[in-house]
């Protein structure tokens, strides 16, 4: 098996640029797929009798694999001499099993779906993103993940406005038959249109196979500074379901949950592949540290809620934090490791982040159960003022390290 190493860094402009929209096409519609169902997911499992418990059992599980399997997957992505047919069957997988959900009649067939799925997602994820770094060159990186996280959004707001459009005529489980149409597509770009990296002519390695965490080319210290200030700021990253409770805690009625998602989405769409793009010209720690200021903003405001009016302002702005953050920090990953490595630095980046981010769940919810609703805010709010300042002196990493 050859290196990952053995493939080229870039490709010609117009390969790139084609390659660069397949990856986003890609995404668009695997996430329209993605939302269509599970949108509606609560709403059948309770037509089927199961109720927020289940739910539970059902997110963490499969969330809490999708984590770990991150990490496995940074690890072959550094591996595997092509990374396609792995990122082309997780999109296959993840999409063949959602249309099933229709023929589900127990909240346990519901858990293997979804089981699938976010096995699925964990498994292609950074093998994917690796690919996306070869399709551009280094100074090009936040245009790249900017513009694949854009349309990746757009099928977030597209997803659940075909649900509502559907839903009347076709029922929930029609839902779920329909979300195979946009899969479908998912699966015919990926596969069409995705293209491998030029390889060069290096020869196969023959001395020993790369470890996990150690062996081949090390992890350098810049980026475990990078991923201790990320995995701070994830402990206070709770779940974004805790904006929802606070927002109908002053009066927004539940209703209005998906109109707020869609707001945040659109600003989230509008700014991701812009802000990408700006962080390819200033330091993207100026950038990252930009998003988690709006985050820290967002959180106050939702901590004080003076108003209906504050809440949508709020959730308007908190998709800016996500365009700021997201596509840029994967750059920032990715150009502080050598090629070799990338996949392991993000499988690691994931895994310690999602494992943060579960965590930070948990905490916003003791913390809203003892001292009340506006608690878990103002600690997120502190403890994303705090990584800003920490990204603030993270350097900038020296090229080919």
């Amino acid at each position: 098996m050859l290196s990952a190493s053995c493939y080229n860094s870039s490709m010609p402009r117009d390969n790139s640029s084609r390659n660069l929209y397949a990856f986003g096409f890609t995404s668009l519609f695997n996430d329209t797929a993605s939302e269509m169902a599970y949108w509606v997911l609560p709403a059948f499992l309770s037509s089927i009798g199961a109720g927020p418990a289940q739910l539970g059992i059902i997110e963490g599980v499969a969330e809490s694999v999708a984590s770990a399997v991150q990490l496995f997957s940074g690890y072959l992505a550094d591996r595997m001499a092509r990374r396609k047919p792995v990122v082309v069957a997780g999109y296959f997988a993840a999409n063949i099993v959602k249309p099933l959900l229709a023929l589900a009649n127990s909240w346990p067939e519901v858990l293997v779906v979804r089981f699938v799925d976010r096995f699925s997602k964990g498994i292609r994820g950074a093998p994917r993103d690796v690919m996306v770094a070869e399709t551009v060159d280094k100074s090009r990186l936040g245009h790249a993940y900017g513009l694949v996280q854009a349309m990746d959004s757009a099928g977030a707001i597209l997803g659940p406005l075909l649900a509502l459009l559907l839903v009347a005529r076709f029922g929930l489980r029609g839902i779920f038959w329909m979300a195979a149409i946009p899969g479908a597509l998912c699966v015919a770009v990926a596969l069409l249109g995705i293209k491998e990296a030029p390889k060069t002519t290096t020869a196969p390695s023959s001395g020993p196979r790369p470890g996990l965490f150690s062996a081949g080319t090390s992890l350098p210290a810049g980026f475990y500074y990078l991923l201790f200030v990320v995995t701070l700021f994830s402990l206070g990253n709770s779940s974004d379901m805790f904006l929802v409770l606070r927002a109908q805690s002053v009066g927004i009625p539940a209703t209005h949950a998906p109109l707020l998602g869609l707001v945040f989405n659109i600003t989230y769409t509008v700014f991701s592949w812009p802000a990408g793009g700006f962080s390819d010209r200033f330091p993207r720690r100026t950038i990252a540290a930009a998003g988690y200021a709006v985050f820290a903003v967002v959180y106050f405001a939702f901590a004080a809620a003076p108003s209906h009016t504050a809440v949508w302002g709020a959730m308007a702005f908190y998709g800016l934090f996500y365009a700021l953050t997201n596509p840029v920090l994967k750059a920032l990953v990715v150009e502080s490791v050598a090629q070799e490595v990338r996949g392991r630095a993000l499988g690691i980046y994931f895994f310690a982040t999602s494992v943060a981010m579960l965590t930070a769940s948990v905490i916003a919810g003791q913390m809203w159960k003892r001292y009340g609703a506006a608690v878990p805010f103002h600690f997120s709010a502190g403890t994303a003022i705090v990584s800003a300042g920490l990204l603030m002196v993270h350097r900038k990493p020296k090229a080919g390290s």
